[in-house]
């Protein structure tokens, strides 16, 4: 074996190098013979064979050569027989092209099959006979029929020898087309008298190592004298047939001619070739010389046909000619597209101007019927670049995205230049990988919740929704609670995300009263490499639920004392006794309230507004009223349900403050002890006698001090202040009382009944009842000790009896 390995690179495409590497082989090697080192030849590691995928690429013919990817070589996989391969073809080779992937390149390979002398010459007959009439002259001649060889070169047939040369002489003609015809000269004169038959060898010879013959039996019989030869108008004929033409059209005529009569002059055409399969595919009329076809011709076979016809007269005597028969292409083949790469995914970041495949393109037709153009589906980032010998490259033309194409149908369309034209199409599936380019969209820019306090921990409250536009782990949302605090408590110990649904939990009960709503971030990530993220705010809002009765401010409620408003008897209707104030800490209609009397001790007398809460006389106050009333005012919110609280009101109808002593000390003793009647009674009991005790104390001590006091209670004011912050507005319009009222209490040196009457705002007057004490009014100081100021009036703030 020898060997050639010039090697070409040119840059065809982008990614793709086309080199050509050329080896030299004997026909007939066995199977696995190493053809050439493919790899150490094109500079190849053995490693990038196996991970490129290389692969031979022979197109539609036949694979006689396989790679091997281990060892990097090229082998015989088929035995190879030039005769059959390339016929009469010289040089004979094999050409196809080594293919690789990622990137995509291909090197062309050219094997040539070099000859060996393993065909004899043949002759298509064993033997052959002739009429010679023992007249014919010397030098007539006598055509044979030629050996066929299937070697070439050298190996070919080289010479004739004809044995034995008495009578006859072997003279060889050289042809234009390199073969030669073999004549028989006679050198002597034929005596039928003394040899009627006449038996002859001819035998071929090669030029081959060792050398190879055939032979063919020449059997001469001798005839009386035929002195003409028939004679050809042509030495040859030229014809021109379409390739697919029918049976039976005639391709041209031959005709000859002979002097003699009878039956020497009587012409028999017959065709002599022995070379190719003519007789297959021609036939001539012996008595006519029409020339027909009788098979099917293919110009991409063959595209001429010579054909020796031989003209015969019954004397034996012939004439030859040649008829050259020129086939004519049809456009009857369709274009042959191979898809060379067996790519069918690519990423989608793959880059502009990449090449995804390499398409081949055959038409085996000839001239402009193998033309051939190619063109691709529109609409879709990719082209088909034209580079040479029929290859096309599809790059892509522009950036790819799974998500707006996931995959593409990429139909090729081949057509040739004939008349008509004939196409062919093939349809490239390419699926386009994903690659983790889009974050988690969430569906909202951001999400308010609504959620009602005393709410159950672990309670669902609302699903935040994020959708990713790519592909599998890549468009696995998960959902994560960003850390952050709320009042300085982290967020965590409020609301819980569930990781892969995305709703959102409370972790505690709220309390509408100690927050109202707070806020925090949900981060969507996926699952690709790198994740990709957002995140979306989420505000909870806080309902508020009727789950706090209101609270009385005014009058408070204590269990040591008794507090009493004082009404003079000379009140006029509308007279505005006090103002129950009561909050709630609810909201909304939960915090509406609206004050009912709902008990009263004389209920003509006295009404409470419902929105305000102001107790106020509905009559005038006359002097039959009893001195101690007693009203039961309920507060009632507006929730669902409707939540309420009660207080009771003490008021002295009275115009002076001993009157309103005598009658409420047995005021406290008015209470309704159902629960337990017996401690209720030891308890009266012993009230009783602490009151009176104290009442004994406290008339000793006015005694003692009513000389020192008498003037400065003459004209002093005693204003009673209410046991709520003064000025109290209402800030949810509950219609509570937006200002406080005073009470002026005047007293005289030489009577211990006092006046009081309404004076100005500022303070309530407030009676205070102590169940302890005696009867006897203790004063309380609030800054300045009266004793030391006589002079200045005395602000009584609260008073035990």
């Amino acid at each position: 074996m020898k060997r050639q390995v010039p090697f070409f690179v040119s840059f065809l495409f982008v990614s793709s190098v086309l080199g050509h590497v050329s080896y030299s082989i004997n026909e007939e090697m066995s199977v696995a013979s190493v053809i050439g080192r493919i790899a150490q030849d094109l500079g190849l590691d053995v490693e990038k064979l196996k991970s490129r995928k290389a692969r031979v690429f022979f197109g539609d013919s036949r694979e006689y050569i396989e790679l091997n990817k281990d060892r990097g070589v090229l082998l015989i996989k088929e035995r190879i027989d030039r005769e059959t391969l390339c016929g009469r073809m010289i040089p004979c080779a094999l050409q196809f092209q080594i293919i690789l992937e990622k990137p995509i390149e291909f090197y062309r390979v050219h094997v040539e099959i070099v000859d060996i002398n393993d065909n004899a010459p043949l002759f298509e007959k064993g033997d052959i006979k002739f009429k010679i009439s023992e007249s014919a002259v010397i030098g007539s001649k006598f055509d044979l029929e030629r050996a066929v060889d299937l070697d070439v070169g050298i190996n070919g047939l080289q010479n004739y020898i004809l044995k034995p040369t008495d009578n006859f002489a072997l003279k060889l003609h050289n042809q234009p087309d390199g073969s030669r015809n073999v004549e028989m000269v006679l050198k002597q004169p034929l005596d039928r008298e003394k040899n009627e038959h006449l038996s002859l060898v001819l035998t071929a010879v090669d030029g081959g190592e060792p050398q190879l013959s055939g032979t063919m039996q020449i059997q001469i019989t001798v005839l009386d004298a035929n002195d003409n030869a028939p004679v050809f108008t042509k030495s040859v004929y030229n014809a021109n047939v379409a390739e697919n033409s029918p049976r039976g059209t005639v391709v041209t005529i031959v005709s000859a001619s002979d002097a003699d009569y009878g039956s020497n002059g009587r012409i028999t055409y017959s065709i002599r070739n022995t070379l190719d399969d003519v007789r297959q595919l021609f036939e001539v009329n012996e008595h006519t010389g029409e020339v027909r076809l009788t098979g099917n011709i293919d110009y991409e076979k063959s595209n001429n046909y010579r054909i020796n016809v031989r003209a015969s007269d019954d004397g034996g005597l012939t004439d030859t000619c040649k008829v050259i028969v020129d086939v004519m292409d049809v456009n009857d083949n369709h274009p042959i597209i191979n898809i060379m790469s067996e790519t069918n995914v690519i990423s989608e970041d793959i880059k502009s101007n990449t090449v995804v495949t390499i398409i081949n393109i055959q038409d085996i037709d000839d001239s402009e019927n193998g033309k051939v153009s190619c063109t691709i589906n529109e609409n879709i980032p990719f082209i088909l670049q034209s580079t040479e010998n029929n290859f096309y490259t599809l790059v892509t033309d522009s950036d790819l995205d799974r998500e707006r194409a996931s995959e593409y149908n990429i139909t090729v369309i081949c057509s040739d230049e004939g008349v008509p034209s004939l196409s062919s199409s093939v349809t490239l599936t390419l699926q386009i990988s994903d690659v983790n380019d889009n974050a988690p969209v969430f569906e909202r820019s951001s999400y308010e919740a609504y959620i009602v306090e005393n709410n159950t921990p672990g309670l669902s409250i609302f699903t935040v929704k994020a959708s990713d536009a790519d592909w599998n782990q890549n468009a696995r949302v998960s959902y994560i609670l960003e850390d952050s605090s709320v009042n300085g408590v982290p967020v965590s110990s409020y609301v819980s995300v569930s990781a892969d649904s995305g709703v959102i939990h409370a972790v505690r009960s709220f309390d509408y009263e100690q927050i109202k709503d707070f806020h925090f971030r949900v981060k969507a990530q996926d699952g690709g490499s790198p994740p990709l993220s957002s995140n979306v705010t989420v505000k909870i809002m806080i309902q508020d639920q009727n789950d706090n009765p209101p609270q009385v401010l005014y009058p408070v409620q204590t269990g040591g004392s008794l507090v009493a408003e004082m009404v003079p008897r000379s009140a006029d209707v509308g007279y505005l006794v006090t103002k129950v104030v009561a909050v709630d800490v609810d909201s909304g209609q939960n915090a509406w309230l609206s004050y009912k009397l709902q008990k009263a001790t004389d209920r003509a007398l006295f009404e409470v507004g419902l929105q305000n809460g102001e107790i106020r006389t509905i009559r005038q106050v006359t002097d039959k009223d009893a001195v101690k009333q007693r009203l039961t005012v309920i507060v009632e919110d507006n929730g669902q349900p409707s939540r309420s609280a009660t207080v009771i009101v003490n008021v002295a109808v009275a115009d002076s403050f001993p009157e309103v002593l005598s009658e409420f000390t047995e005021l406290t003793h008015d209470k309704e002890y159902n629960d337990n009647l017996t401690f209720y009674l030891v308890l009266a009991l012993a009230v009783v006698s602490f009151l009176f005790i104290t009442c004994l104390v406290v008339i000793i001590s006015v005694k003692i001090y009513r000389w020192r006091q008498s003037r400065i209670l003459y004209h002093s004011n005693l204003p009673v202040i209410p046991y709520y912050p003064p000025r109290y507005s209402d800030t949810l319009g509950t219609g509570t009382l937006p200002h406080v009222y005073n009470y002026e209490v005047c007293r005289t040196t030489d009577s211990r009944k006092s006046d009081c009457k309404f004076g100005r705002a500022g303070s309530q007057n407030v009676l205070i009842m102590d169940p302890s004490s005696t009867g006897t009014m203790q004063r309380i100081q609030s800054e300045k000790s009266i004793l030391d100021e006589p002079d200045s009036p005395l602000e009584v703030r609260l008073f035990k009896f």
